[in-house]
């Protein structure tokens, strides 16, 4: 029982050291100035990404569209 004990601490400290230097890492700058993006932030990000989307969509429909059509002309 106190070997299983000692190595349940060994494991416990093992991630509180790592835990404690995430933050000092070369990644420790992006996670300190990240934060929860406000319902706002959330909206136009949402808004952006449709707009690539069907932008995208359009673009591929357009040429599938040429494809398709347009060799039947000549």
């Amino acid at each position: 029982m106190a070997e299983d004990n000692s190595a349940v601490q060994a494991f416990s400290e093992d991630i509180e050291s790592k835990a404690r230097s995430f933050g000092k890492g070369k990644y420790g700058k992006i996670l300190k100035t990240a934060h929860t993006p406000s319902r706002e932030e959330h909206k136009k990000t949402m808004m952006i990404t449709a707009l690539g989307i069907i932008l995208i969509g359009a673009l591929g429909f357009a040429i599938w569209w040429l494809m398709t059509y347009l060799p039947t002309y000549f």
